[in-house]
């Protein structure tokens, strides 16, 4: 049995790297940044015989804040427990290769990878710590669920209840609850919240 995970890092999962450039693309003519993060590959039913780490999801950290030309963020609000492989941004101008400022940011994580405007399949590209371009495969592998929002309006109701508060006294309606009265207006089959959607 293995203690530790493998560093090396396998990839990128197709659907991070279809989400990023749509999040480049939507935060178009501004920048886009955020950090990498990888799951142990023995998790992602790869199929493969080597060990590492594919990239999986991408965090954004509260406060960031950009414009056409750069993107800053507040390292301060990334969270402590927080292990990243590398970065991403856009570069909204098309260009892609790093800036001088680019490579000043590029001396955490393995893959610093940038998408230039228009954010299609081929415009973007991957670098090492030095900035000398390198490459990354894009690997089809389902994705855990993210259970972030793994909750229901009933969860929540009971919650509310232990603390003493009346869901329907505090004006808070079921998401599916329309017209207030208290009752589903449409069941969908699907017991998450709405406004979560």
């Amino acid at each position: 049995m293995r203690l530790f995970r493998s560093d090396e890092l396998l990839g990128i999962a197709r659907e991070t790297m279809e989400f990023i450039l749509e999040a480049c693309e939507d935060t178009h003519p501004n920048e886009y940044m955020g950090f990498l993060r990888a799951e142990d590959a023995r998790k992602l039913d790869l199929d493969t015989d080597r060990s590492g780490q594919v990239i999986t999801d991408v965090l954004v950290i509260p406060g960031t804040e950009s414009n056409p030309v750069s993107a800053t963020v507040r390292t301060n609000m990334k969270p402590n427990d927080v292990q990243s492989v590398g970065s991403v941004h856009s570069h909204p101008n098309g260009a892609l290769r790093p800036s001088a400022a680019d490579l000043a940011t590029f001396g955490q994580g393995q893959v610093h990878i940038i998408v230039g405007a228009p954010y299609e399949w081929g415009d973007w590209r991957v670098f090492d710590n030095e900035g000398d371009p390198t490459t990354i495969d894009v690997l089809d592998v389902e994705l855990p669920e993210s259970h972030f929002f793994d909750f229901t309006q009933a969860d929540i109701d009971r919650e509310l209840e232990a603390e003493g508060v009346d869901a329907r006294d505090a004006g808070i309606a079921d998401a599916g609850d329309e017209d207030g009265n208290g009752q589903e207006d449409a069941d969908d089959g699907d017991d998450s919240t709405g406004w979560l959607r």
